[in-house]
């Protein structure tokens, strides 16, 4: 193959929930740990009093955090297809047919995830499809993959110079 999709393989593996899952776990521990360390840098605790911030209190650390959520799947992902989770368990978000997906594709999965992922999931497998996807990755025409790294590689020639 030496056209301009090369890297685009015939045979597209689905990734399987649970390879899923545990990217979505690894990404979701580095986060949070970013974002609890953030919130005590800046003030100086992380517990809250909920009898006198009430829901607030709940609220303002979970939309930062969702916040940063959004923009490491968002930036990661349409730059590279994956993230730290992924890349771990060889997995990468593509477009329907294999190919790189457009940004709003990916915004679309990325407000799913770190907005709405409960609803998000559920909704998915009540009306899964043949292509695992979650309704934000319907929406937003992606799938995730299994990248075997021998695939990824097998057009590969080296020669000496």
């Amino acid at each position: 193959m030496n056209d301009s999709n090369s890297e685009i393989s015939s045979k597209i593996v689905l990734a399987k929930w649970t390879d899923r899952f545990f990217a979505w776990l690894i990404d979701f521990v580095i986060i949070s740990a970013i974002s609890t360390t953030i919130i005590f840098a800046l003030f100086g605790t992380i517990e809250y009093d909920l009898e006198e911030y009430g829901i607030w209190a709940e609220s303002s650390q979970y939309i930062p955090t969702s916040i940063m959520f959004f923009v490491y799947w968002t930036i990661l992902e349409y730059k590279t297809g994956q993230t730290i989770g992924k890349k771990i368990l060889n997995l990468q978000v593509t477009g329907m047919n294999g190919e790189k997906p457009n940004l709003k594709g990916i915004l679309i999965s990325s407000f799913g995830k770190a907005f709405l992922l409960p609803i998000d999931i559920v909704l998915g497998w009540i009306l899964t499809n043949e292509n695992r996807q979650r309704i934000f990755n319907k929406l937003g025409d992606t799938i995730i993959i299994k990248i075997k790294i021998s695939e990824k590689y097998s057009d590969t020639k080296y020669t000496k110079d």
